[in-house]
């Protein structure tokens, strides 16, 4: 794991079944328990990001408003 001021970086392998697993220092900090949704955003540009679900339905939320 590397950290530039509180950007962080990790390194994780894609096993057979198209599975990764979250470090436990990423979980820690993020909050991540078992159980957890998250979603998978892509663009084929910039790459790949994946934020619980309850965070994209908070700034979701910020933008469409309460619906």
């Amino acid at each position: 794991m590397n950290q530039l001021d509180k950007k962080y970086f990790w390194s994780v392998t894609v096993g057979e079944k198209g599975q990764i697993v979250i470090p436990k220092q990423a979980r820690d900090i993020f909050d991540i328990k078992p159980g957890d949704t998250l979603i998978v955003l892509a663009d084929e540009d910039r790459g790949i990001a994946i934020p619980k679900k309850e965070d994209c339905i908070s700034f979701q939320e910020r933008i469409f408003g309460n619906k």
